[in-house]
């Protein structure tokens, strides 16, 4: 299957899902390649007929705009800027992540306001549909004059033929994928150097895999709240249609729903309760899920603007005969949501682990830490642990990026968004909650054998969850080794259908 740029229709998350699931191909529709090469001709005229220098195109870079370039230059001025700003250092960015920046890129060029060739795009996709990954690290992108140095580490293997890449699961140079292609590097022309670096293709590609992965896990902190709620012993009532139509906020709404749902004929959440209320872990589930799941919408509402937007510096307008520099490669709309999804998925993980504390509490007939014999078994009191240690380093990932700003370029760039550690940052806040929430349904599986153990069972849907779960991960009778249970639990809830 192959997926076709096309700037006539709207790039979506869940077009973007398709793409990855599906392992499609990608290509540039008529109207792309239309437009593409339109607005590099008009681009080549305007050099021609312009007499004013064009910032970027005839003039250097950052604060050495006022330097102006001669023609004879103009190919050597794009691929130093490419190789000078291939700064990249610290951790390599995850290939899923690569592979957005490539459709990222690709797709930002489409639309032809970017002066690009389209051998340039071209090669770009050639690299995403061959699995031709460029190394690429994940610090030195300020998130502001685009992520240029994480965007030159990608265009300098990809564009240039320097540098490194993944290529047939090793790590090679780049120069062993051209000769065994037949690549040639491409000859930069004017502002192609600038075109390629300037944009928010490294923020949003992080932002678009971490969206997917949080609307994965809000569904998945659902379906473990329902299982933990069951094996508590808690109450359904604080889940009632009736009650969350007096403050109808759409999440909490969908939150109430989705535990009915998982719920709807268990044994368990009918049989009376003792107990008047239960902790805010369960009680306000719907309230603290349903925010998170509100979050997450909007920032998908901002994401998918962005990657549907043309972000980089100067923007070439042919029908309007303009050439503007402006400051679209700014990633401050990037950078603020990324700082509130991290929050948001954050707290899915932070009132995860409190469930998880109240099982193994001894609490509502459940044995201590969700073991027979306490005592010469520590059972499940060191898992509650890890996840602890998990959501504290969560909340120190959430100090907001984008409040921060260090001036660069000879003042000239004098506020950025560091909207790129905001993107690594929540990357990682959404690997952790995975792992929180991987805990709390080890735990809550635990717990649900013990009430089966009293002859009563969940419903059919979390039953059937549980059994299937039960095929990786064992109850613990007596003591075992603990961590490859929770690396079970996590791979569960990575490969499971939803």
């Amino acid at each position: 299957m192959t997926h076709y740029f096309n700037p006539e229709e709207k790039l979506t998350l869940a077009k973007i899902q398709e793409i990855v699931d599906k392992k499609m191909t990608l290509a540039l529709s008529d109207e792309a390649k239309r437009r593409i090469e339109k607005c590099r001709n008009y681009l080549n005229q305007k050099m021609e007929t312009q007499k004013v220098p064009i910032y970027g195109v005839t003039t250097g870079f950052g604060s050495l705009c006022n330097i102006s370039i001669s023609k004879e230059q103009l190919s050597q001025l794009q691929k130093n800027l490419v190789m000078s700003h291939a700064c990249g250092v610290g951790d390599e960015v995850p290939a899923e992540v690569v592979r957005l920046m490539l459709l990222l890129k690709a797709q930002n060029f489409c639309f032809g306001y970017s002066g690009a060739q389209l051998q340039t795009v071209q090669r770009l996709i050639d690299c995403y549909n061959e699995d031709v990954l460029p190394v690429v690290y994940q610090q030195g992108s300020l998130g502001a004059s685009g992520d240029l140095c994480p965007l030159a580490n990608l265009m300098l293997p990809a564009i240039l033929g320097l540098g490194d890449v993944y290529w047939k699961g090793r790590r090679c140079d780049v120069k062993e994928v051209y000769a065994a292609k037949g690549w040639q590097p491409i000859e930069l022309q004017s502002k192609e150097g600038l075109a390629l670096l300037n944009g928010t293709q490294f923020m949003s590609s992080y932002a678009v895999w971490s969206l997917l992965k949080a609307m994965r896990l809000s569904r998945q902190a659902d379906m473990v709240l329902s299982l933990s709620l069951d094996a508590f012993d808690g109450r359904i009532e604080p889940f009632y249609e009736c009650l969350h139509m007096v403050r109808p906020h759409q999440g909490q709404l969908e939150t109430a729903a989705a535990v009915r749902c998982w719920l709807e004929d268990s044994e368990l959440i009918k049989r009376h309760k003792e107990h008047v209320q239960d902790p805010y872990s369960f009680r306000c589930a719907p309230q603290v899920h349903g925010a998170a799941k509100d979050t997450i919408r909007y920032v998908a509402s901002v994401v998918e603007t962005e990657i549907n937007s043309t972000t980089d510096n100067p923007i070439v307008l042919p029908d309007e005969d303009m050439v503007i520099s402006g400051g679209h490669f700014h990633g401050e709309p990037l950078a603020m949501v990324l700082d509130f999804l991290a929050i948001a998925v954050a707290e899915l993980g932070a009132i995860s682990e409190r469930r998880t504390y109240q099982l193994i509490d001894a609490k509502r007939g459940l044995p201590s830490f969700l073991v027979a014999k306490p005592g010469l078994n520590s059972g499940f009191m060191i898992p509650q642990y890890t996840a602890a240690a998990i959501v504290s380093q969560s909340k120190q990932l959430c100090t907001p990026s984008s409040v921060d700003s260090i001036p660069s370029s000879q003042n000239q760039e004098d506020l950025v968004s560091m909207g790129g550690n905001g993107a690594t940052k929540c990357y990682r806040v959404c690997e952790n909650t995975e792992r929180v929430l991987a805990i709390e349904l080890f735990n809550a599986a635990q717990a649900l054998d013990f009430r089966h153990q009293e002859g009563l069972k969940s419903s059919t849907k979390i039953e059937k969850m549980v059994a299937d779960y039960r095929k990786s991960v064992n109850f613990v009778d007596i003591d075992q080794i603990m961590y490859k249970h929770i690396h079970s639990s996590v791979k569960f809830l990575q490969e499971m259908a939803l």
